[in-house]
């Protein structure tokens, strides 16, 4: 997708030479989940709490857009409970939901092939399949922001497929796998009754011979089941919620998961 800035953001993986600066970005992340508001409603999930929408591919797609929309009191998460588990080693703590499609499948290992700075890294996540489907990998440009500059915070997470075949290095550490690929971008924002929104969009091919239609008949359905499977984590180990906020952020934590600066 062309995006106003002139970046293109789609499943087409990068060069691991030609990586763009991490600003650019960013703000094609921030103009792709502007630019998601205008998607077609498709369905609600999760009894109501999680709205789909869709994007048909544009000429320099290779894959159809979908994205969901959920809204959080704070009682239920707060913006900084959703941070820890989605912008500090986000594929690692993939690791610790279960995923649920028409694919039983599940995030079972993944990689730091690279860490470029405290905002970006490369990594590869390796999925497993129930047969007869074969297991699946994926090598991501990952970006994080987090922006505390203003009277509500906003967190964004952009994720890009790279092709780091040139790194001999990061090649031989990829797990081994059908390589697919995904590009998604996820934007937490604090809204003014103190809620939280969490935001997210993808464009995706699984590769291997999983046919086109069954991935973009089942995309919504999977990608709406990520908000259950997250609150199920967190309601399951919050002890790891509230000492990873307070050792990432060094700030003291409140049984609401609400935090404070020390």
């Amino acid at each position: 997708m062309l995006l106003p800035s002139g970046f293109r953001l789609n499943a087409t993986p990068i060069k691991f030479g030609d990586i763009p600066l991490e600003e650019q970005i960013l703000q094609a992340g921030r103009e792709l989940a502007d630019a998601s508001l205008k998607w077609r409603h498709s369905k609600d999930y999760c009894k109501g709490i999680v709205k789909a929408y869709t994007h048909p591919k544009d000429a320099d797609d290779e894959e159809p857009w979908f994205a969901r929309v959920s809204v959080h009191a704070p009682d239920e998460v707060s913006f900084d409970e959703f941070w820890f588990g989605l912008g500090n080693n986000k594929p690692e703590h993939e690791m610790k939901r279960v995923s649920v499609s028409l694919f039983v499948h599940t995030v079972d290992q993944v990689v730091l092939l690279k860490r470029l700075s405290e905002q970006a890294a490369i990594w590869n996540l390796h999925y497993k399949f129930a047969p007869p489907v074969s297991n699946r990998t994926f090598t991501v440009l990952q970006v994080i922001h987090l922006d505390t500059s203003g009277s509500r915070k906003t967190g964004l997470i952009v994720s890009i497929p790279i092709d780091v075949s040139t790194d001999a290095d990061m090649s031989k550490a990829e797990l081994k796998g059908a390589r697919g690929r995904y590009t998604s971008v996820e934007r937490l924002q604090e809204l003014e009754d103190g809620k939280t929104e969490w935001r997210m969009a993808t464009s995706s091919t699984p590769g291997g011979s999983i046919p086109s239609f069954i991935v973009q008949a089942t995309a919504p359905g999977q990608i709406a089941q990520d908000v259950p499977l997250f609150l199920k984590w967190l309601n399951s180990d919050r002890e790891y919620f509230k000492s990873g906020i307070a050792a990432a952020f060094g700030i003291v934590a409140g049984t609401d998961g609400s935090t404070n600066t020390e």
